[in-house]
């Protein structure tokens, strides 16, 4: 009987410290041999694990799905209730939306390290919800400002950064298919909400088009939060300050964080003026303009997909690498000839599909580099990176249109250049993580 009772105990308590990701102490317990070796780490399935990827989907359905419309409500505003603004004066009120749901990274990474992902999905989603009925009583530009690139973006960014951590820490092997179906959400987030904001404007107007998105997002979050858990408990204590600073002192990070800076502005530069592009130089109509957003984000979604499965067979950061340089290829071959609709249609295909790795991957990239406890804050830096240039990529972009001497040649030619450079400074970044090994799974 003593000997059941002590093999029983040996079976249970390496899988509750496996589950915590902890070194047992029992010296009996790592000597004994078993047939079955204890699974340590993620269960790369599994119904919980899978019903997390569901919730995952929802909340990037509702926020970087949301925001992947953008480009659509820039051309609205330009010929609707802002057509008395420029189009750099206009591109803050999308560039505030995506500014807010990177820049807010590392303090939603510090909270979802200590208390889990359910009081930002909850917060995250009053706020989502609630800014958008507000910008849908928006008569002003500052009330835009306000409610729609602000508000709605701090809920936006309170519902991504723990789902992205959350599906990566149930799945190792299968992490990047994982993640890849996940951020599909984004995809048929970009592909729904231009067309059912483009034909709610025309049947209901703009005030109610904007509250039928807020209630579907609702509904969604609703399920989110209900599934969307992490695998470990979070222990609510201060990170301390040398963890704070380690990700800074990490060379081959710090020329991550670099690259993704110079690569975000090479990516966002398309996404935003994909559709102002198509109508004022392609000359395609304002609802085709508005249908190409739509073409863009529906090619992204088997981009997403096609990157994370390719991500688990030859390595997440050597398919990131690949993918974002083709995306400037892509720049240079296709969207600067795009002075046709046809053209037009066929750049946002092939942009959307080699350009899905970077929101598809951005998430994996780190975290396949950091310690588990580190997972949310250093995911958090890593937007952080991206911040910067989301906020000032449609200014930019703006004042490269409006100053430049070839006009759009200018705007397209920046977004090719930094698409290569940041992803040469990733490349640099691989090659120390992987002691300058080129031919190696990464």
């Amino acid at each position: 009987m003593a000997s059941t009772r002590t093999e029983t105990d040996a079976e249970k308590v390496p899988q509750s410290e496996s589950d915590l990701g902890a070194d047992t102490e029992r010296a009996p317990i790592e000597t004994i041999p078993t047939d079955k070796p204890t699974v340590a780490g993620p269960p790369d399935g599994g119904a919980v694990a899978w019903l997390v990827v569901l919730g995952g989907w929802c909340c990037s359905f509702s926020s970087p799905g949301w925001i992947n419309s953008v480009g659509g409500f820039q051309q609205y505003y330009a010929v609707g209730p802002l057509k008395q603004y420029t189009s750099s004066e206009i591109a803050w009120i999308p560039s505030l939306q995506l500014f807010f749901l990177f820049a807010l990274g590392p303090f939603v990474g510090i909270i979802f390290d200590r208390y889990g992902p359910r009081p930002l999905l909850i917060g995250g989603t009053l706020f989502h919800v609630v800014g958008l009925m507000l910008a849908s009583l928006a008569k002003t530009y500052y009330q835009f400002i306000l409610t729609q690139g602000v508000v709605s973006a701090i809920g936006v960014a309170c519902i991504y950064s723990p789902a992205v951590a959350c599906v990566s820490t149930w799945f190792a092997k299968k992490r990047g298919t994982a993640m890849g179906i996940m951020v599909t959400g984004s995809s048929v987030g970009g592909v729904v909400f231009p067309i059912m904001i483009s034909r709610l404007i025309d049947s209901v107007g703009y005030p109610w088009a904007i509250r039928s998105a807020g209630f579907l997002i609702l509904g969604l979050q609703v399920i989110a939060i209900c599934t969307v858990r992490t695998r470990t408990k979070p222990v609510p204590k201060k990170m301390p300050t040398g963890r704070l600073a380690a990700p800074f002192k990490e060379f081959p990070f710090v020329l991550l964080l670099l690259g993704i800076f110079v690569l975000t502005y090479g990516i966002f530069i398309p996404i935003v003026y994909l559709a102002v592009q198509a109508f004022q130089e392609a000359g395609t109509s304002e609802q085709m303009s508005q249908y190409i957003v739509a073409i863009f984000n529906a090619a992204s979604l088997f981009g997403r997909l096609f990157s994370g499965y390719g991500a688990d067979i030859i390595g997440v950061w050597n398919v990131f690498i690949i993918a974002c340089a083709l995306s400037g290829v892509t720049q240079f071959a296709l969207w600067i000839p795009a002075k046709t609709t046809p053209i037009a249609i066929g750049f946002s295909i092939m942009f959307g599909f080699v350009s899905g790795a970077f929101i598809g991957l951005l998430g994996p990239l780190p975290i396949s580099v950091s310690p588990l406890p580190e997972i949310g804050y250093r995911l958090g830096v890593v937007f952080l990176a991206v911040s910067i240039p989301a906020l000032t990529v449609a200014p930019i972009g703006g004042a490269i249109l409006q100053n430049g001497s070839d006009g759009w040649l200018d705007v397209k030619v920046f977004g090719g250049v930094l698409c290569l450079g940041g992803s040469a400074i990733i490349l640099i970044s691989r090659v120390l993580y992987t002691d300058k090994k080129l031919i190696k799974k990464f």
